[in-house]
């Protein structure tokens, strides 16, 4: 039940950080961003209707096609943050009626825009959630036109961000085709950044303690592997591991008290895939 609460909280604060990005920043602007919200924004202009009425809107509908197209690929996460985003984008019109660019300068608040909206996508994927939306319609190309998803999404987003030429200046929409692009780049970069872990390589003698400290304090899995030294011939065994950042840093301290001589390899890991996450929810049961 506490994961559930917490993953929900996390869906809260990136949906939120997503809707401060397109309020505060997209909106104020009149970038024409390819996204839901970029297309709910212009149609917001020339219909009487808010961004945050147009959103629900296009968020129901897409919902309904993601139940009936995509069944069990569609999550829950994925619904609640469809459903509370347009709901922080009312209460938003409702706090701030007449809302106004914050920084005054339309390149400003796109890269305050690409910078926050990314943080807040890249805490959503980052526990298989999405704000729903342009990511809905991704999946439908990806499953019945057989596109990667990257690609779908860039597709799908390039088209809104083009047709904002019937609504915004030039000028607006060659800043929402630019900002659409590097969204994704800035995306990616984010993503990496959650998943890169540290792969500790460390030759001591004290390795009974060190393998000891990784499995019981840090709750991860260690690998021994028998290495003689090309030098003098000498037999030791080399503890590896693969470790978050902040473990990492538990682990360098250590090592300063259990063995100052100790030598360390340390290279940067992009991704694990396996029973690495598991290996930590084991040691807490």
């Amino acid at each position: 039940m506490k994961k559930v609460i917490k993953e929900y909280a996390i869906v809260t604060v990136g949906t939120f950080l997503v809707s401060v990005a397109v309020f505060f920043f997209m909106i104020p602007s009149s970038i024409s961003v390819g996204s839901i919200s970029g297309l709910s924004a212009m149609l917001s202009r020339v219909t009487p209707l808010s961004v945050s009425t147009i959103l629900f809107g296009f968020n129901a509908v897409l919902l309904v096609i993601g139940f009936v197209f995509l069944g069990k690929e569609f999550g829950a996460k994925t619904v609640y943050a469809s459903i509370l985003t347009p709901i922080f984008q009312y209460i938003f019109e409702v706090i701030f009626p007449h809302n106004q660019s914050l920084t005054g300068d339309v390149l400003i608040d796109t890269v305050c825009y690409l910078l926050i909206v990314a943080i807040g996508q890249a805490i959503l994927f980052h526990i298989n959630a999405s704000s729903g939306g342009m990511d809905i319609i991704a999946k439908l190309l990806n499953k019945y036109a057989h596109l990667d998803l990257g690609t779908a999404i860039t597709l799908g987003g390039m088209c809104i961000a083009v047709s904002g030429i019937f609504i915004y200046d030039t000028k607006s929409v060659i800043l929402g085709i630019l900002a659409t692009y590097a969204n994704g780049i800035i995306l990616d970069n984010f993503i990496n950044g959650f998943n890169r872990r540290k792969r500790v390589c460390i030759l001591s003698k004290e390795y009974e303690q060190i393998q000891d400290f990784i499995v019981n304090q840090l709750n991860r899995g260690v690998t021994l592997y028998q290495a003689i030294g090309g030098f003098n011939k000498e037999e030791k065994v080399e503890v590896v591991t693969i470790l978050a950042r902040s473990e990492y840093a538990k682990l360098m301290n250590y090592l300063q008290k259990v063995d100052e001589n100790a030598f360390v390899t340390v290279s940067t890991v992009n991704e694990v895939i396996g029973n690495w996450s598991r290996n930590r929810r084991r040691g807490k049961k």
